[in-house]
């Protein structure tokens, strides 16, 4: 694009979204241009930020006449490089400026967001209302509504609750060719076609972009339970959880897997962050159960609340099985608060220790503990370490290699390590990309792991809604054929 047609082209976005919505300088875009890991970076034409959905639409319909990508953004706390552009040919359009609270409905339960909203923001404002917005993970506090639907994210509730695609019921998105879809009616039954709601979720801006969403509320609990166990061996895992689902009525809120390496990291990145355990375990088990009935909350003889009283009679029979070995409880608000902050702790505390490949990855929760077992010794003896942490109530690991000590990470065979870990897990009826999405980072698996029919049907999707192929190019699916 010529110096002046650009220069029009600017000046056309600003009459759409003001001054304050585009910018264009090196140093005003900067922050855009790269994710919170630093691992990716580009360059722009230019940062638009709109206000609203026409706004959007407008934006669309001006880019796709000049041929130019538009690469949508969220809250830029992804990890696989899908909010940020390849190439100075495109511009990102970044939703932060959408950030209202358009409704909350008390009798149906439901909040109506807009893209741009930051996940904290909603589960407070659902709090206020005695709801809560069931969604949650780490970066909870900068990550927004739009990016959780552009991935489908998960998070550690997901074995209660379900991923971002099962809390919607409804969407707003701008198409590739500028037209709006408003389904902002909360129906939960609407068998009328395609539902381009979950089409366009998970989908990373490549066939559309969400501005507003309409999202399921759950019951604020009454009662809380959260502790800490040592399990005998991580094969136990599953029957712990099912047992602990029927001791309390399916209120298993969180159920993650962080072995001893995983909590000595933690650690060693935040000195003051105390281990729940005085002996770190080798299979270590953070939980947290709650209920929003009366009956849970209510007192029971040892002075606790009866689902406390559960929990810690499934506890009791575990030791007296051998099957764990010790436990705590939270006896305070402030110690459940520092267990979860222990569990939010552990990308940072990863990636303080030093170079590492990550994996999102997820298994059937009966293959959990062989691949474990199996990759854990396979790795070791190529010279790596892990620091694996999971989702274990939904069978999603962050199976993460590093450098064992006294190794050099460049020297080791990661090439190898990787090939391993993909075939095993292929070989287990897993999937390589569980909560974070593709983006860039896993395309060549995207490549080798799913099969010529299932690409070349997301390949005909996408030339069919967006076939000058100007929507977040060249992520998430692989469009050459090789």
């Amino acid at each position: 694009m010529t110096r002046p047609n650009l220069d029009a082209f600017l000046t056309q976005c600003q009459q759409i979204t003001g001054p304050a919505g585009v910018l264009s300088a090196e140093a005003d875009m900067a922050s855009y241009l790269r994710d919170w890991t630093g691992q990716y970076q580009g360059s722009a034409i230019a940062v638009l930020r709109p206000r609203s959905t026409d706004e959007v639409a407008q934006l669309v319909r001006l880019c796709v006449e000049a041929g130019i990508a538009v690469v949508p953004q969220g809250g830029r706390t992804g990890l696989a490089g899908g909010g940020v552009p390849l190439d100075g040919r495109s511009v990102v359009l970044s939703l932060e400026r959408m950030n209202a609270i358009r409704t909350v409905d008390t009798d149906a339960r439901t909040m109506t967001l807009e893209a741009g909203v930051i996940l904290e923001t909603a589960q407070n404002a659902a709090l206020e209302q005695g709801l809560v917005f069931p969604l949650t993970f780490g970066a909870k506090g900068s990550c927004t509504i739009g990016g959780a639907l552009a991935t489908n994210a998960g998070g550690s509730n997901v074995v209660r609750y379900g991923t971002t695609r099962e809390l919607c019921v409804g969407i707003e998105a701008v198409m590739p060719d500028g037209s709006v879809i408003s389904a902002l009616h909360g129906l939960r039954k609407d068998n009328t076609g395609y539902d381009l709601r979950h089409l366009l979720i998970g989908a990373e801006g490549t066939l559309g972009i969400i501005t507003a969403a309409v999202f399921k509320l759950a019951p604020a609990p009454k009662v809380r339970v959260a502790g800490f166990l040592a399990l005998e061996d991580l094969a136990h895992a599953p029957s712990l959880l099912n047992r602990m689902q029927d001791r309390t009525g399916g209120a298993v809120e969180a159920f993650e897997y962080m072995p001893k390496p995983m909590i000595a990291a933690i650690q060693r990145a935040f000195p003051d962050v105390r281990a729940p355990l005085d002996t770190l375990p080798e299979t270590g088990i953070f939980f947290e159960v709650a209920s929003s009935r009366d009956a849970d909350a209510a007192e029971a003889e040892g002075g606790g609340s009866r689902l406390e009283e559960d929990v810690l009679g499934l506890l009791e029979a575990l030791m007296e099985e051998g099957a764990l070995p010790d436990a705590m409880i939270a006896q305070t608000e402030q110690q459940r608060l520092d267990l979860w902050h222990l569990r939010e702790s552990a990308l940072e505390g990863v990636m303080h220790n030093g170079p590492a490949y990550f994996t999102d990855i997820s298994l059937p929760l009966n293959k959990i503990a062989p691949f474990v077992a199996e990759m854990d010794q396979a790795v070791a003896e190529m010279g790596f370490a892990t620091l694996t942490v999971g989702h274990l109530g939904d069978g999603n690991l962050h199976y993460t290699l590093s450098a064992a000590e006294g190794q050099d990470w460049e020297s080791l065979p990661l090439a190898k390590a990787k090939a391993l870990i993909f075939d095993r897990l292929q070989a287990a009826g897993g999937s390589f990309s569980a909560e974070h999405g593709i983006g860039q980072s896993k395309l060549d698996l995207m490549r080798q792991l799913k099969t010529p029919a299932q690409l070349e049907a997301m390949r005909a999707v996408k030339r069919a809604l967006d076939p000058e192929n100007l929507m977040n190019p060249a992520k998430l699916i692989p469009m050459d054929q090789s």
